[in-house]
């Protein structure tokens, strides 16, 4: 225990004398920066004073990060790390040794206090951008009764020894006006203060020399004050911005590891303005000594020339990769042809030697008959008796019988022979056939449809069920009775759902006005039947369809509709609907046969079998004889295509693969020839044969095209029937009404023309009377204003109808305000109609928004791989675009690089608007045609900003390939590339909204001069508070602000004045930076929603 206290003791007492010793050491250490060294001259007290004097400095950032938190925070976001880049002077404090020396020990009496240094920055910040004169406010020290040298540029002033200096006090500013001297190397001297400052990192501080030429002080520019012979030149006088004071900045091609050496820049290094160290050069660029910047246009030139072969590349290769598989599918589905129709024909053959050898064998059977009919009963009792003896004989040894089953297998039949004994017990089955091939049995001998995965299955399944189609088709043309039961009792027979539309006393008016589109309309079209629907110009043919398939918008609508005998609306049944416009609306840089595979796979039923899809397909490319073109390419305006009629099938077959029920077209032999009128109609008997219920809208059809029809639909201008019924009682019906149809003429075409007025009937009926007859023949109620037409009303009812009507006339502003109503209605008709919903009742499940998705990918990714020309043309714009801002728009370190920025924001905003309004101007009618079959509108548009989500990323990266390179800003790369990606996205939405609301036209010149009217506005001054809110609101001062921040961030040092300076004067946030991204991203969303909505709303039906 004694120990213990004993040790315990002489700890305590050590531990008091390493106190007293360093309480005694301070104050001399205190002391020496007042009196010591300056007394004692001792060179061993310079390193323990210097790193004292360095110590306090550095805690200066602790004294001002309250305060430069609080009025710099837009400029400065770590205080600590910031104040180390401008004044981390660690193991170069020479220029502090040699101050205190040359001030013999009174450095601490020279330093400039918190409050000093207050000041200055305060002062400083409170200027104007154009003042170059760093005057200061009075203060203390020098006002105008008090000028002591050391307030004049490069000079200060030490305190009195006795007055108790604390460096670190923010609030008192001490007297300084004793011993005033040049300030010392590393140092600046502002002019108003009479203190001394350390200069930051990257500036050069050296002592000014006199200029007797120009009497200014080099390097630093201020003069000798008059009148005063004994003050000489000083050192640095200010630290600002570049533009105020750019003398302090280690000039460009120099680097200064400190605030008192520049070393010029040696071979194969640069140096920016502001270096303290030099940086080596890329390989393959020329650095010569005293280089500012790398030069790389040499790979700028060299990125040109790779990006351009690059793009070369993929455009020739791009046709020729899907040349390469449409080529390698077309041998697939030759092979599977060629094998089914050689199957088939083998079939035929064997059919038709098994009925001549019938034929043969029933002959000589009739011979034997006559020859051996005696000897019948004798072989009866042979027969009997040989029987009697089978049952008495013994049975055979196991020898025998063991030799007999062997050669029985032996004997056994081969596969060949077993096909051919199939076909002679039933010639009309199947067995023995290649299992892939199609039959009536076909899903219980195969696997079923969702378990053939390749194409050669998929096709030998659907050419095997074609095959046989034409042989049904070739048997039925000599039907007995046998082959009447036969179709009867076929299983195989498909059927679709029945659709029948009737309607009675259909009216439509146009709303807004008093005019009739349509009027007193009653008949009925029924499935299984072709109706071809013909009139004059303007008898509202098309309006009349448009009504049938729930198209009409804009109308008031009255009398009713029934489908199937229910009171349903129509749009119920829209799946199982096809309704082919008058315009041939097909994708122009798809082939046939992937416009018509994408209508069935996304129309279809969504249970249904790949397979089976694909016979659909193929079924129609056969029936409408698109077999030659199926693999060429549509066509558009610039590029040739298959050729108009081939185009027209191709439009009328998007509809007949989705497999309708009720198939309506509006002029679909317009521009065809009398043979494609044919087989166009051909194939549309042939769909009639399975249920389906189609109307057509026709225009001078030849005799032979009109005896194919089964009902015709007359109709007079105004949209009044004339005749409604079958097509082979037209004439009966009108040579009862005394017009006959002369020789060599079609009945449509006479009766067309005498509705027109063309040709006067030869009967004492006009044509205005003939609505009234086909309604008085039915018993239809006549409109009373139509009673005049009738014979027995008088010319002078008429000549009272016509007073009438001139009684009723508005004024203009009747006029002018009938049709602002009726427009207006019209539209929200539009808009009503589009957000409709009725009970789906067809029954049928299409695919879902996920599987149209991808559809939808697959085929715009076809499209651009044959757009990829204009997608070059894209990227090389860019490129030039890049390269020349790049070249014109050097980083101007006072900005930052702002003007380059601003000119990218303008340029990359323009081209990518213009290239993104493609995206949806190309395709508005197709989509209008395809939303109005049931397709998912949200597909297509996700569809379509997916595939744009490819530019997004590849185009920042190709203009920064050359900007970058060109324009050599100090923000990195990727910096600059994540800014462009926002910006990119962000424009791609408001694109959409261009290109989905407003004409081509308008489109381009809205994209065109959104962007520089936007960038006006952001890069304005903030004075104006209205200015500033609506540069708030604008997308080119959130990536301007980005750009700019990213290059700021790399200024630090000396560039620190600088950085604040001009964040302060653009409105800038150093922290913004994320923001800036979020609001960019957040922008281009909201434009992809607001362009889905309008997609939605704003679709013409």
């Amino acid at each position: 225990m004694s120990a213990l206290k004993i040790s315990s003791i002489c700890w305590v007492s050590c531990f008091l004398l390493f106190l007293i010793v360093v309480f005694n050491l301070l104050p001399n250490a205190f002391g020496v920066d007042g009196d010591d060294y300056s007394q004692t001259g001792n060179p061993a007290l310079l390193p323990i004073i210097t790193d004292m004097i360095y110590k306090r400095l550095s805690n200066l950032s602790v004294v001002f990060g309250d305060d430069l938190m609080d009025s710099l925070s837009f400029c400065i976001k770590n205080v600590k790390t910031d104040w180390e880049r401008a004044f981390n002077f660690e193991g170069e404090l020479d220029f502090i040794t040699n101050c205190i020396k040359k001030t013999k020990g009174d450095i601490t009496l020279r330093l400039c206090t918190a409050a000093e240094i207050k000041f200055y920055f305060s002062s400083l910040f409170g200027q104007g951008t154009t003042d170059q004169t760093h005057y200061l406010k009075p203060n203390k020290n020098c006002n105008l009764s008090s000028w002591p040298n050391g307030c004049e540029p490069g000079w200060g002033c030490g305190t009195n020894p006795n007055q108790k200096i604390d460096l670190y006090n923010s609030k008192d500013m001490p007297l300084r006006t004793r011993d005033c001297q040049p300030c010392c190397e590393g140092f600046f001297c502002p002019q108003g203060l009479t203190c001394m400052i350390p200069c930051p990192l990257g500036s050069y501080c050296p002592s000014a020399m006199l200029n007797k030429t120009t009497g200014m002080c080099t390097p630093y520019g201020y003069q000798i004050p008059p009148g005063n012979p004994n003050h000489t030149c000083g050192g640095a006088d200010a630290w600002a911005p570049v533009a105020m004071s750019s003398e302090i900045f280690c000039s460009p091609g120099s680097y200064c590891p400190r605030t008192t050496l520049k070393l010029p820049c040696s071979s194969g290094h640069y140096c920016r303005m502001g270096s303290t160290s030099q940086i080596s050069c890329f390989k393959l660029v020329t650095c010569h000594p005293n280089t500012a910047n790398q030069n790389l246009h040499a790979y700028g030139i060299m990125l040109i020339a790779a990006v351009t072969t690059l793009l070369l590349i993929i455009v020739n290769c791009s046709d020729q990769a899907l040349s390469t598989r449409e080529k390698k599918a077309a041998k697939s589905r030759e092979a599977a042809a060629r094998q089914a129709r050689e199957t088939a024909q083998a079939r035929e053959r064997w059919k038709v030697a098994k009925n001549v050898a019938k034929k043969g064998g029933s002959g000589l059977q009739a011979q034997l008959s006559k020859t051996f009919s005696r000897r019948t009963s004798g072989f009866k009792a042979g027969a009997g008796k040989s029987q009697t003896e089978s049952t008495v004989l013994p049975p055979m040894p196991s020898g025998t019988a063991s030799a007999s089953s062997e050669k029985a297998k032996k004997k056994e039949p081969s596969s060949l022979t077993k096909m051919m004994r199939a076909l002679e017990s039933d010639p009309d089955g199947q067995e023995g056939f290649n299992m892939e091939i199609g039959d009536k049995n076909i899903k219980k001998q195969m696997p079923k449809g969702k378990q053939l995965h390749s194409h050669s299955q998929i096709f030998k399944y659907a050419y095997g069920q074609i095959e046989k189609e034409k042989a049904m088709q070739q048997d039925q043309k000599n039907l007995t009775f046998s082959g009447v039961i036969s179709m009867a009792t076929d299983t195989d027979v498909k059927t679709r759902p029945v659709i029948e539309v009737a309607f009675k006393d259909l009216t439509l008016t146009l709303k807004g006005k008093k005019k009739h589109l349509m009027r007193c309309v009653t008949g009925k079209i029924m499935p299984g039947r072709v109706s071809a629907v013909m009139g004059p110009s303007g008898a509202g043919k098309t309006t009349f369809l448009s009504a049938l398939a729930g198209k009409a918008t804009g109308c008031t609508m009255t009398g009713s509709i029934l489908i199937n005998g229910k009171n349903e609306s129509i749009v119920s049944y829209k799946k199982i609907i096809g309704f082919v416009p008058q315009d041939d609306i097909v994708h122009g840089n798809l082939t046939v046969e992937e416009n018509l595979r994408f209508s069935a796979r996304c129309r279809l039923s969504a249970d249904m079998p790949k397979a089976d899809k694909v016979l659909v397909v193929e079924r129609v490319i056969e029936a409408l004889g698109l077999q030659t073109v199926r693999d060429s390419v549509v066509g558009t305006v610039e590029k040739r295509g298959i050729s108009g009629g081939q185009r027209k099938r191709v439009n009328v077959g998007l509809e007949m693969v989705m497999e309708p029920s009720l198939l309506i077209l509006d002029e679909p032999t317009s521009g065809l020839d009398s043979s494609s009128s044919l087989l166009l109609i051909r194939a549309l008997r042939r769909e009639a044969l399975e249920g389906v219920n189609i109307c057509m809208v026709v225009h001078q059809p030849s005799y032979a095209l009109f005896k194919m029809f089964d009902d015709f639909i007359l109709l007079a201008k105004g949209g009044l029937t004339v005749y409604h019924g079958s097509a082979k009682k037209v004439e009966e019906y009108f040579a009862g009404l005394g017009i006959t149809v002369p020789e060599r003429v079609t009945p449509p075409d006479h009766y067309i023309d005498i509705l027109e007025g063309i040709v006067k009937p030869n009967s004492n009926v006009t044509h205005e009377q003939l609505p009234i007859r086909w309604m008085l023949h039915n018993g239809y109620p006549v409109p009373p204003d139509m009673l005049h037409y009738a014979d027995s009303i008088g010319a002078t009812s008429s000549g009272l109808n016509s007073s009438a009507a001139e009684s009723t006339e508005q004024s203009f502003a009747g006029d002018l305000w009938a049709d602002v109503v009726s427009t207006v209605e019209i539209h929200r008709d539009h808009i009503e109609h589009n957000y409709l919903k009725s009970k789906d009742l067809s029954n049928r499940r299409t695919p879902g928004v996920s599987r149209q998705y991808r559809y939808f990918v697959g085929r715009i990714c076809k499209q651009r791989l044959r757009e990829a020309r204009l997608q070059a043309v894209d990227y090389l714009i860019l490129l030039l675009a890049g390269a020349c801002l790049g070249t014109l728009a050097k980083v101007d370190d006072e900005t930052f690089g702002s003007l380059g920025y601003t000119y990218t924001v303008i340029a990359v905003s323009l081209l990518c608007k213009i290239a993104a309004l493609r995206s949806f101007t190309q395709d508005k009618l197709h989509y209008w045609r395809e939303s109005e079959s049931g397709i998912s509108s949200l597909a297509y548009f996700l569809s379509k900003d997916t595939i744009d989500h490819f530019n997004t990323i590849v185009k920042p990266l190709v203009y920064l390939s050359m900007f970058y390179f060109f324009n050599s800003p100090r923000s990195t790369f990727a910096d600059n590339y994540v800014v462009l990606l926002c910006l990119v996205y962000c424009v791609t939405g408001i694109a959409y909204i261009f290109a989905i609301y407003l004409a081509p036209g308008p489109a381009q010149l809205w994209s065109v001069l959104l962007p520089v009217v936007l960038t006006l506005v952001a890069s304005q001054e903030q004075d104006s508070g209205l200015v500033r809110h609506l540069g708030y609101l604008c997308y080119p001062k959130w990536a301007m602000e980005a750009f700019v921040i990213a290059n700021a961030e790399r200024y630090s040092g000396v560039w620190l004045i600088t950085r604040c300076n001009s964040l302060r004067e653009n409105g800038y946030d150093l922290g913004h930076w994320g923001l800036c991204l979020q609001l960019l991203i957040l922008a281009g969303l909201l434009s992809r929603f607001v362009a889905f909505f309008l997609l939605v709303t704003f679709q013409k039906k």
